[in-house]
């Protein structure tokens, strides 16, 4: 059975006149009464007794009604949502975001592509590197922001999105509030708070070991606002992305000799086409004036 003389069947059932069901199913009447033969020979029996101009449903045919009519309304239910995800409305888009990139530089390009396409159910799912990699790999995610240090498998596309340095963060009255930048060099000794979570921590950390500087954590957490928050506490510096700051007050001074910096991607995987939504928030990342 098609779809179509399932549509007519229905209408037919409703109106118990065939010109009249051929009107609202918009063909002729032949057409009409063709279909529904042809339905009669696929069920073995008829649906409609036929009494000069007025027709009845058979039993047969009242028996079938209610699980065509469903399958017509599943159908349909099919169409709108084919024609939702074309026209970018009720669809989803799951975007993964590093936990160590900050809210600062993504907030205005999702509220922006919130406002520019309000029929993307956006969401947002935070993770480590490793996390939103194997997402991206099972397709839990459509998309991620991220920054990998030792590049991406050759499994993933990555669109550089922009570059962010490194900083170093003091509480105020902290002897780095006096300086323009900070060197390496002049965190030799200082009390230090460790963010365990940090990709780029590795690389400050053999940057040290070639200066022969040594660093003596004070205090360790993954969490990010603990590392503020530790900070603001007067438990010493912590280095961080400049973007990635959000504790009020807290002080930022540019690393310098060496600086060190990152650059943040969106990924997705290299083989799967990305959906309208995907296509859509790609397009957005790359027109956002990030600086």
């Amino acid at each position: 059975m098609e779809l179509d003389q399932a549509r007519y069947f229905i209408a037919t059932a409703e109106h118990l006149n065939f010109t009249r069901a051929a009107e609202a199913c918009n063909i002729s009447q032949p057409s009409l009464t063709v279909a529904i033969k042809k339905l009669e020979d696929e069920f073995g029996g008829a649906l409609f007794h036929r009494e000069g101009k007025r027709i009845l449903m058979t039993e047969l045919g009242q028996r079938l009604l209610p699980f065509i009519t469903q399958m017509a309304e599943q159908a349909e239910s099919v169409r709108q949502a084919a024609k939702d995800f074309r026209l970018l409305r009720q669809v989803p888009l799951k975007i993964g975001i590093m936990n160590t990139i900050g809210p600062m530089r993504l907030s205005a390009l999702l509220a922006g592509f919130k406002e520019q396409h309000p029929g993307i159910e956006l969401g947002v799912h935070e993770g480590s590197l490793d996390e939103l990699q194997a997402k991206l790999d099972i397709g839990e995610i459509d998309m991620a922001v991220l920054h990998a240090p030792r590049g991406y498998p050759p499994s993933a596309r990555a669109m550089p999105l922009y570059r962010e340095r490194y900083v170093v963060i003091v509480p105020p009255g902290h002897p780095f509030e006096r300086q323009d930048t900070v060197r390496l060099g002049d965190t030799r000794q200082k009390a230090y708070v460790d963010r365990l979570a940090c990709e780029m921590r590795e690389t400050v950390m053999h940057v040290c070991g070639q200066n022969n500087i040594e660093l003596y954590a004070s205090f360790r957490s993954e969490r990010e606002d603990w590392i503020q928050g530790m900070v603001m506490a007067g438990l010493g510096f912590a280095f961080m992305p400049e973007y990635s700051v959000t504790h009020t007050g807290i002080l930022r001074r540019p690393l310098v000799e060496p600086s060190v910096e990152r650059e943040v991607c969106l990924v997705n995987m290299a083989g799967r086409q990305l959906s309208p939504a995907g296509q859509a928030f790609a397009r957005a990342t790359q027109a956002h004036r990030w600086g």
